[in-house]
């Protein structure tokens, strides 16, 4: 059976996350019966993250095995012309090696998140930002995410519900930078590694905001790190600002020749 990686764009709103779940509204769902209209019968595919609900893909990856030697060029084009109207886009499909696999062969993930700071309610980036009010600090942030990067106990930073085996992980960047945009100022967060725990993420980034408006410090970050307790975790921001934007593999799958 031919094996086909997809690379794949979503607006998380419409959507409960990346999973396929029963009765509710998933990505992972949506792609599987786009495929089951173009071969019957039932599909499952594999993807290199488990986004969480409301949380967008810029660049997801995930493979599939098909029966028929699809064209890859016509295989995006039908499974596009299904999945309209929802906000998902195959936007490269290519033939992949039999051992290729769009979650254990990834070397790193990649995710950016978005806050957009101004008091007047967000018109075309609402649901693509998390909107606060104030000004933050990004010196302060950066060196409090400075603190993140490296092998650590993340327990901290790892939902209850989080079901990898360890909450040992290794970060290989955390990079805050402000940018001016004619509709705010933006503070971008930049995250990397091979792999992370269930809202980590967002648990860094709302812990690094109330660093950013100084109701944290960067030694209580320090110690919210050291303390490997939930509870020591600032409030977790809401995911209608995070993106997956990136998946590294060995070789790339999509590079053009």
């Amino acid at each position: 059976m031919p094996r086909y990686a997809l690379k794949i764009e979503y607006h998380g709103a419409p959507f409960k996350g990346w999973q396929r779940q029963v009765d509710l509204p998933t990505v992972q769902g949506s792609i599987e019966a786009a495929l089951a209209r173009l071969e019957p019968g039932e599909h499952t595919i594999a993807a290199a993250g488990r986004t969480d609900t409301g949380v967008h893909g810029l660049a997801q990856v995930a493979h599939c095995d098909l029966a028929r030697d699809w064209s890859p060029f016509r295989l995006g084009e039908a499974l596009n012309y299904h999945l309209k109207p929802q906000p998902i886009a195959i936007t490269d499909c290519v033939l992949a090696p039999d051992d290729f696999h769009a979650r254990f062969s990834a070397l790193e993930r990649r995710y950016h998140f978005r806050i957009l700071s101004r008091r007047a309610p967000a018109v075309h980036q609402a649901g693509l930002v998390w909107q606060i009010k104030h000004p933050l600090d990004v010196d302060a942030m950066q060196a409090a995410a400075d603190l993140l990067v490296g092998k650590h106990d993340f327990t901290t930073f790892r939902s209850t519900v989080c079901q990898a085996e360890s909450p040992v992980k290794t970060l290989d960047r955390l990079q805050v930078s402000q940018v001016e945009t004619p509709g705010g100022t933006e503070y971008h967060f930049d995250v990397r590694a091979r792999s992370f725990l269930h809202n980590q993420v967002r648990s860094f980034v709302g812990s690094l905001e109330r660093v950013g408006a100084g109701s944290w410090s960067v030694a209580d970050m320090a110690a919210a790190l050291a303390a490997r307790d939930r509870a020591a975790c600032g409030p977790v921001c809401p995911p209608e600002g995070l993106y997956l934007v990136h998946v590294s593999y060995p070789v790339d799958p999509f590079a053009k020749a």
